[in-house]
């Protein structure tokens, strides 16, 4: 059976063994256009308000696909909707999550079942019935990795239409408040250095202190500190290393003061 909507599965530094979910085209559609983007340039045509939709609905071979290959690897840990840009987008998205939640009971799983997670670029969770889409997943990782107007337009390069830095953090907030109690937010931060002397990164002290502040806010389940693993958008972006991570970890916990809060390097 060619495969349509899955990809994986393949061990993730912060998932475990996820298979790759896409309820997007086989075209990258996205509200940003991130410099250090690990699938590639968004073509402007595709580069989309976060007020856009596409009415995307699963097929019939969904289900097919994915209880063919879920049948093959019994120790899944993550089922994870997320590639080709923002997920959100498409207004089926919960039909999706519906068709994956009930593949997953008619499978017998080695250990727990696989968690139904999200990726967000939370562009997007200012919008009421995304966020009740949204909050219906298991494991939500939202993005947040710049904290200033300028470094969203100048690093997440968006469409022009993002939502402020400002509303954005608050819907995070509002999504972790609105949350069953059992669902976990985890805020995930990419965090680079730059080649280029005019270009300056974003693990900035300053970066790191308004961060550590927004995710003190929005009181997430689990902050998860990362770099650029793949090859990135542009070339003059690239990884920084373990100790820095280390480093930029103790900072966030030392100003968040919240051990119920999960802080983690990868």
């Amino acid at each position: 059976m060619p495969r349509v909507y899955t990809y994986g599965p393949f061990q993730s530094r912060r998932l475990g063994l996820s298979l790759g979910i896409n309820v997007l085209p086989n075209y990258k559609l996205c509200t940003f256009n991130c410099i250090y983007c690990e699938i590639g340039i968004t073509n402007a045509e595709f580069l989309v308000s976060p007020s856009y939709r596409i009415k995307l609905p699963p097929s019939s071979q969904f289900r097919k696909e994915l209880k063919s290959i879920l049948m093959q690897v019994p120790h899944l840990n993550s089922l994870t909707f997320g590639y080709n840009g923002e997920p959100t987008l498409n207004e089926n998205l919960l039909d999706f999550l519906q068709i994956a939640s009930d593949v997953r009971e008619e499978i017998s799983w080695i250990g727990e079942k696989p968690k139904l997670t999200l990726f967000t670029n939370s562009t997007t969770l200012h919008f009421d019935d995304v966020r009740e889409r949204v909050k219906k997943f298991e494991v939500v990782l939202a993005k947040l990795d710049v904290t200033t107007d300028e470094d969203l337009t100048r690093i997440n390069r968006s469409s022009g239409t993002s939502p402020d830095m400002a509303m954005i953090i608050d819907s995070l907030a509002k999504l972790k408040h609105d949350m069953p109690e059992n669902n976990v937010l985890v805020i995930q931060s990419l965090l680079f250095s730059s080649y280029k002397k005019d270009f300056a990164p974003n693990d900035t002290a300053s970066n790191i202190e308004n961060l550590a502040r927004a995710i003190k806010r929005i009181r997430p389940n689990k902050v998860q500190i990362y770099s650029i693993a793949r090859i990135p958008a542009e070339y003059f972006v690239y990884a920084i290393d373990e100790e820095r991570k280390k480093e930029i970890t103790k900072i966030i916990e030392e100003i968040v003061q919240d051990t119920s809060i999960e802080i983690k390097y990868y």
